[in-house]
């Protein structure tokens, strides 16, 4: 018997049965990457590898106390927040990773996956995450489009000159409301690619273009935001771990698999069953 060595990461998000996003997903590449990971869960969904049917929320109390009776007993390394479905929610978990200021946070609450909500519930959580969490985050990851209506500039750009300043000034008002970072996926690069840019106070820290992969896929953003928690739960810095994550999700594309009638899920454990093959 001896004590646990892994790093410990607490993922908060809504329980998937087809394994394809949220907290399996996550536990899964916490593992596939030396992590152990444990789940916090905000949601249940009925879902396949194609289509989310319905949703039940969590009770926030559920929630915390979910949250707090796991970290009575142990230490995390990070902690990682995806879809938080109410309000109730998102003050309750930001009540609670206010107590460890210390531990990296990865913010990736957005899933196009789930149900979508009326405007004006939308709106209201939009308005929660912005306030309670965004603060608090170490690394902000999402689209171009979450990112001009998280920062609240979100409209159509005129002749789409002004795009890339628009999106300068949206990031620099996340970063000033207190994340240290944020991961825009999405954006536009030569030759009509598209890439991950990743911004920090400075401005522009990395700007990678990646090979676009025959999908349709389901899960590449849980992915890519899971393996960022557990390289910097590792001790990676963040672009270090940007850059780690960011090959390892390509390489999860690339061996994704069919599980069924759906969508490609991406193939977590690639790099380990590669390594057997070899054997």
């Amino acid at each position: 018997m001896q004590n646990q060595t892994s790093p410990l990461i607490l993922s908060f998000g809504a329980a998937d049965p087809a394994g394809a996003t949220g907290v399996q997903a996550d536990l899964a590449a916490f593992s596939a990457l030396s992590c152990t990971g444990l789940a916090v869960t905000t949601a249940l969904l009925i879902s396949d590898s194609a289509r989310v049917e319905d949703l039940q929320d969590i009770d926030p109390d559920w929630v915390a106390d979910q949250a707090r009776v796991i970290l009575e007993d142990m230490t995390m390394s990070a902690f990682k927040v995806g879809a938080i479905t109410n309000l109730e929610q998102v003050a309750a978990v930001a009540e609670i990773l206010s107590d460890y200021p210390d531990a990296p946070l990865i913010l990736d609450p957005f899933s196009s996956r789930l149900p979508a909500l009326s405007d004006d519930d939308a709106e209201e959580l939009m308005t929660a995450i912005r306030q309670l969490l965004v603060p608090q985050a170490t690394l902000l990851m999402l689209s171009q489009v979450e990112l001009g209506r998280m920062a609240e500039t979100w409209r159509e750009s005129g002749d789409g000159s002004e795009g890339e300043d628009m999106l300068q000034s949206d990031v620099e008002h996340l970063l000033a409301l207190g994340c240290e970072f944020v991961l825009v996926t999405g954006t536009a690069s030569s030759g009509g690619a598209l890439a991950n840019t990743l911004y920090g106070g400075d401005g522009v820290i990395s700007h990678d273009a990646w090979q676009h992969l025959a999908g349709p896929f389901i899960g590449a953003g849980n992915t890519l935001s899971a393996a960022l928690t557990a390289f910097m739960a590792r001790g990676a810095d963040v672009p270090e771990a940007v850059a780690a994550a960011q090959e390892y999700t390509v390489g999860a594309l690339a061996h994704a698999q069919r599980y069924g009638m759906g969508k490609f899920v991406p193939n977590r454990f690639f790099h380990l069953q590669s390594a057997q093959d070899m054997q």
